[in-house]
This record gives C-alpha cells, sequence and structure tokens, in this order.
C-alpha cells in the first residue's frame, strides 16, 4: 500500500485525484495540503494548510500553480517525498532550476505536461510526422481559467516535433499588423494559445507541405480520461532511474 498526499487537494484536479487515489485497492489517501481550501473534505481526508502534513506520505501528487510550484517541490524534497507534479509552466529553463535545487535521488520528482494517454499519443504522431512535411503550427485551446499559455503539452510537442527533425520551410510574407497574430515561436513552431470558456482542453496540429496538409487533433471532454495517468505515475514514479524525469513516455514505453 502506498501512503499519497496532494498539493493543491482542494482544487478541481486535486480533488478528482484525491477521490482517485481513495478508491485504489492499492494507495491510501492520507494528506491534502491546499493554503486556500483548509478544511475541505476530500474522500474522507481533512485538506490543511500547513505543508508539514504530508510527511507521512510516500509520494505527493502537486496539482497546484507556476508561482509556488518550485517551492513546494522544495519542501516535499526535504521530506524525501517522491513527487509526481501535474502543474504546467515547465520550460526549459524552469526544469534546469528544478533538476538543480532537486539533486540527486532518491526520492524521484516526475514533471508530466499531460497525463493524457490519448495526448501522448498525438504528441508522438506530431514527431513521427514533422520529419516529412515542411512546417508544421500548434493550436491549443484551453478554459479561460488556466493559469498559463502555451500549455505544457503545446511545450513539449513543439520540443517532440523539433528533435524529430522536424523542418519549418517556408515562405512567409505576411508582416504582423497586430502583435503576437503569428502566435509564439517554440522550438522553431509557430504555437496558438486559445482561452475561452466552454473548453477544457484540446489541441492540434497541422503539418503542411505544398499540396497538403495533416491535422492531428485531440480532444479532452472530461478531466476523469487524466486520472489513469496519474495513478500510474504514483505507482511508477519511485522506480524511475532518473531523480527528475519529463513525461509520463518514460513509463508507457513510448
Amino acid at each position: 500500500m502506498t501512503r499519497v498526499a496532494v498539493s493543491g487537494a482542494a482544487g478541481r484536479m486535486g480533488r478528482l485525484v484525491g477521490e482517485a487515489v481513495a478508491a485504489a485497492a492499492d494507495l491510501e489517501l492520507v494528506a491534502g495540503y491546499d493554503p486556500h481550501g483548509a478544511g475541505a473534505q476530500v474522500a474522507g481526508v481533512t485538506v490543511s494548510a500547513d505543508p508539514e502534513a504530508v510527511g507521512g506520505a510516500e509520494v505527493v501528487v502537486e496539482f497546484t500553480n507556476p508561482s509556488v510550484v518550485l517551492g513546494n517541490l522544495a519542501r516535499w524534497r526535504r521530506l524525501g517525498l517522491h513527487a509526481v507534479v501535474g502543474t504546467s509552466g515547465f520550460d526549459d529553463a524552469r526544469l534546469a532550476v528544478l533538476r538543480r535545487k532537486w539533486g540527486s535521488g532518491p526520492p524521484n520528482c516526475l514533471v508530466v505536461p499531460s497525463f493524457s494517454i490519448a495526448a501522448l499519443l498525438m504528441m508522438r504522431f506530431a514527431a513521427t510526422a514533422a520529419p516529412h512535411f515542411a512546417a508544421a503550427e500548434i493550436v491549443e485551446l484551453h478554459h479561460d481559467r488556466k493559469a498559463d499559455a502555451p500549455s505544457g503539452t503545446a511545450l513539449a510537442t513543439a520540443a517532440g516535433m523539433a528533435a524529430a527533425g522536424g523542418r519549418q520551410s517556408r515562405a512567409v510574407e505576411s508582416r504582423e499588423v497586430v502583435a503576437g497574430a503569428r502566435g509564439a515561436a517554440v522550438e522553431g513552431v509557430r504555437v496558438h494559445a486559445v482561452r475561452l470558456p466552454g473548453l477544457l482542453a484540446h489541441q492540434e496540429v497541422i503539418l503542411g507541405s505544398p499540396g497538403e496538409t495533416l491535422t492531428i487533433r485531440h480532444d479532452t471532454t472530461d478531466r476523469a480520461s487524466f486520472l489513469p495517468g496519474v495513478l500510474l505515475a504514483i505507482r511508477r514514479v519511485a522506480s524511475l532511474p532518473d531523480p527528475v524525469t519529463v513525461g509520463l513516455e518514460a513509463l508507457l514505453d513510448l
């Protein structure tokens, strides 16, 4: 039985993760931490504003905010806890800071841009296709309360496409009449972030060559789709060979 705590336990994903952990036969929810939700009940556990409350866990799941995540992870490292991180905003610079501060393991830290298995497959398909097209762009669409833009999934998709040998050979002569109209450049790939009420999490990769395009799209319609990936990460984070790992792919043989 693995003892699990949730950081950000009173949030939307934190609650879902807590309930999923409590329902799993091989996991035990022992604590919830959330300074903005102290006193809330999640699967029979009272959420605390004291970070030391998670000390009895073996694994802590971090679903908080980019502004506090590094400070939280430093605490979990001092407490000797394995960490599974669902908080977004981990670009190369922030990952470098995390690796430096985390140091050697154990414990281990697993940073996951997307817990959706289907999203991971979308990213893999995009990386496979990228070398065969002249150029590509990414459009990611999320709910209007998302804390950052572009999404972690979009950043990881662009990086994977670039690493696979994706090209950006195009004859763009358009002048931006309004700054930002062409999106942001991530690893040479243009990324456009849409934020609207009514959306949850969606992404499409559009690849183009003269005479043809290929669109690869993934849609999340319920946050429950993230939970199998979260539970897999909790169960496997302690067995990872490196102290800091990025992506659920390491657990899926992708």
